[in-house]
């Protein structure tokens, strides 16, 4: 099984661990962001990170991993090839929420596997729960890189993240880096440097 402080190491490797003042996808702040785009780069390491997340589900007989776009892409695939199964991922609708597309199904009583990036508040696992609840897949479990949550979010199935982390976030009403005048870097929308 693969260590927390392992984890860490490949996050940090690879400079997917930030530090400063960032807009979350949930739109909270913090001050302190990991970019899972800076670690799937690299095969070698996301291979890893899917063989931890495999082998802690290796024992309940997985016949689907689903992910939800995008990261999820990424990390359906490479655990599903580890775990010798098919991966597929869930969309964002315009109307909201999640669901399967491109001809992906999930059979009633399919065994799956839901699989995410970096888990904050939840909302894109918990919209693939319910795009597997939808088609009556059964869900096993869910395996994360990360839970920034530390535990907060409980989705009623069992949560595997490779590393937890207690990094603190707040509403923007509430963000202490605003009222000291620390610019905001809203991720993914910044040019390279």
């Amino acid at each position: 099984m693969m260590e927390p402080d392992e984890v860490m190491g490949i996050l940090k490797a690879t400079g997917a661990v930030k530090e400063g003042h960032f807009q979350l996808a949930s739109g909270r702040h913090s001050g302190m962001y990991v970019e899972k785009f800076m670690v799937l780069q690299y095969p070698q390491y996301t291979e890893l990170l899917c063989k931890g997340i495999a082998e802690h589900f290796q024992p309940q007989s997985i016949e689907v991993v689903a992910g939800p776009t995008t990261g999820g892409i990424i990390l359906s695939y490479e655990t599903a090839r580890q775990l010798g199964t098919r991966g597929i991922f869930a969309e964002r609708e315009e109307s909201g929420g999640r669901r399967f597309r491109r001809g992906f199904d999930i059979r009633p009583g399919e065994r799956v596997l839901i699989v995410d990036d970096i888990l904050t508040t939840g909302g894109s696992v918990r919209e693939v729960v319910e795009a597997v609840e939808r088609l009556q897949g059964t869900i096993v479990g869910i395996g994360v890189l990360v839970d920034r949550s530390n535990g907060a979010v409980d989705f009623g199935y069992p949560l595997y993240p490779l590393l937890t982390l207690n990094i603190e976030t707040w509403q923007p009403s509430e963000c202490p880096l605003c009222r000291q005048g620390i610019p905001l870097v809203k991720p993914g929308t910044t040019k390279s440097q």
